[in-house]
C-alpha cells in the first residue's frame, strides 16, 4: 500500500510520452512509407538513409544523443526531456512501422491499380480511393502490436530524468532494497494494466481488418 501512491505519481507522465510517441510515430511512419515508394530517388534514398540508421541503433543510444549530445554538437535546445524523449521513441518505431505502410500498400493487387487506371483515375485518386483504404486494414494488426511495444519503451525516458513510473519506483527502491522485488513487481502490474486497453485495441483491429475479406 505505501508503494502504490509513489509508482502514481509517474502515470501522468508515462500517458503524455506514449500518446505523443504513439501520434508523430505513425505520421512519420506513413511519411516515411510513402517516401520509400515516391519516384524521386533523392527522396527514396533519404527515408531509406533514416529507415536504416534509427531500426539498426540502439533506442537508448538515440534517447541519449537527443537529450545530450545533439544540443552540445549543434546547439540545439530541444526544449526538454519530453521533447527528447518522444522524437527518440517516435523515429525509432516510426522507422519500423513504415515498412509496414510500404509493404502492405505493395501488398495491394495489382489488378485494383489496373482497374482504377481503366476508370481514369489519377495517381492521387487511386491512392486515396483504391490502394490506400485497402492498405490500411492489412496494417491495423502491425500498428495495434507497435503501440503496446511504445508503451514499454516509454520506461526509458526514465533515464533522462523524467519522472514516470520507473523513475518513481527507482527512488523508491534506492531507500528501501529491501523491497526492490515488491517494487519492480508492481511496476510489471503497472505496465501491464496500462497495457490491457492496447492489447484489446489490437484485437479489434484485427477484426475490423478481417472484414469483407474473402476466406479460401
Amino acid at each position: 500500500m505505501e508503494i502504490f501512491p509513489v509508482l502514481l505519481k509517474g502515470i501522468n507522465v508515462t500517458l503524455i510520452v506514449l500518446v505523443l510517441s504513439a501520434i508523430l510515430a505513425y505520421l512519420i511512419a506513413f511519411i516515411a512509407g510513402f517516401g520509400r515508394l515516391s519516384n524521386v530517388w533523392i527522396i527514396r534514398k533519404f527515408t531509406g538513409f533514416y529507415i536504416e540508421i534509427f531500426r539498426g541503433t540502439s533506442l537508448i543510444v538515440q534517447l541519449f544523443w537527443f537529450f545530450y549530445a545533439i544540443p552540445m554538437l549543434f546547439n540545439v535546445n530541444l526544449g526538454n526531456e519530453l521533447m527528447a524523449g518522444v522524437l527518440a521513441i517516435s523515429l525509432n518505431y516510426g522507422a519500423y512501422m513504415s515498412e509496414i505502410v510500404r509493404g502492405s500498400i505493395i501488398a495491394v493487387d495489382k489488378g485494383q491499380t489496373e482497374a482504377a487506371i481503366a476508370l481514369n483515375m489519377t495517381r492521387f485518386q487511386r491512392m486515396r480511393y483504391v490502394i490506400l483504404p485497402q492498405a490500411v486494414r492489412m496494417m491495423l494488426p502491425e500498428f495495434g502490436n507497435y503501440l503496446i511495444q511504445i508503451l514499454k519503451a516509454t520506461s526509458l525516458v526514465s533515464l533522462i530524468g523524467m519522472t514516470d513510473i520507473l523513475y518513481h519506483g527507482n527512488i523508491l527502491r534506492s531507500t528501501n532494497l529491501a523491497m526492490a522485488p515488491t517494487i519492480y513487481l508492481l511496476i510489471l502490474v503497472f505496465y501491464f494494466i496500462l497495457a490491457l486497453p492496447l492489447i484489446f485495441l489490437t484485437r479489434k483491429m484485427e477484426s475490423i481488418s478481417k472484414k469483407g475479406v474473402a476466406q479460401s
